[in-house]
């Protein structure tokens, strides 16, 4: 992974930031990037050089954390599973100890991709999977809410950053894959607007945000590609065309964690696009994907893949 630093995004050294979730895509991108602006990042997740979670995938959170120190920040990687109370208790106390504080917390904990079934209706969807598509998607960031607000609470201008996949605007009128994938991603959005009000009396700001298409390494590896060939996937897939690195999002979220002013987004529905323009960052190759606009004027109404003016 790259982690050049992008000159727009305000220098981050002296903040403490927790990715919940941060083995890969995502979380991985945002927390090199808030380290690449120089803060101390806390890494989670469920696979380490020693286990792997039930996804058997290579990258690991140690790998993340050190991505982080050598992109310019502090990595420090926390193993959890972030739907074991004790363990994320555990993860606030060591904060606790070591820092005294959290100034960002970056709700990313996932893993659900494995789980949904497209295009299937609740009635024939796998109900266990279902049902484990809900905690992990839904329990697991209120889990870790309830242990590491009270460190973000501290100060003033503490920052909550609910990942989540696709703008309310979106959301509110398509139709998100599945039953239980549907649920869980519009949860988040409501999350952060929940959060917005029981942060607001502590000076505190809660967001969702949402990446575009993301090249994470599933779905480089889904197409056979990485990312420095990704365009030979427009072959099979013309409007991924669109798609941005797991730095653009993360370069968002250092933008909005360098924010003198960010409170003036508080409980809204936010994409790397969207914010790319408001700050000015770009993604590695210096472009400005805005890939929900895009779907909804090029992909939903039948127009041929081009990402001219996209991007």
């Amino acid at each position: 992974m790259r982690f050049t630093s992008d000159s727009s995004i305000s220098d981050l050294h002296g903040k403490i930031a927790l990715v919940a979730g941060a083995t890969r895509g995502a979380g991985r991108g945002i927390a090199v990037q808030l380290g690449a602006a120089g803060a101390t990042v806390y890494v989670t997740g469920r696979t380490t050089r020693e286990q792997r979670s039930e996804y058997d995938r290579p990258e690991t959170i140690e790998e993340t954390a050190e991505l982080v120190t050598a992109a310019g920040g502090t990595g420090i990687a926390v193993p959890a599973d972030h739907l074991v109370p004790e363990q994320v208790r555990a993860l606030a106390e060591r904060i606790d100890t070591e820092q005294g504080r959290l100034d960002v917390l970056v709700n990313d904990v996932w893993g659900g991709e494995r789980l949904f079934e497209f295009d299937k209706p609740v009635w024939e969807h796998d109900l266990d999977n279902g049902l484990r598509l809900l905690r992990l998607g839904v329990e697991s960031h209120a889990i870790t809410s309830h242990f590491l607000l009270p460190l973000l609470v501290r100060r003033p201008g503490g920052l909550v950053i609910e990942m989540t996949d696709g703008t309310s605007a979106y959301n509110r009128t398509n139709y998100r894959n599945s039953y239980f994938y549907d649920l869980v991603k519009n949860s988040v959005l409501r999350m952060a607007f929940v959060l917005a009000h029981e942060l607001k009396p502590h000076r505190g700001t809660a967001v969702a945000l949402t990446p575009g298409w993301l090249r994470s390494e599933m779905m480089l590896d889904m197409f056979g590609v990485t990312e420095d060939n990704w365009r030979d996937a427009l072959a099979t897939a013309p409007h991924f065309c669109i798609s941005e690195s797991p730095s653009y999002v993360g370069r968002a979220v250092a933008a909005l964690a360098g924010d003198a002013g960010v409170a003036r987004w508080n409980g809204q529905s936010l994409s790397s696009g969207q914010l790319a323009l408001e700050y000015g960052f770009t993604d590695l190759d210096g472009s400005r994907p805005d890939c929900w606009r895009y779907l909804v004027e090029v992909d939903a109404a039948g127009k041929p893949a081009d990402a001219a003016g996209y991007r």
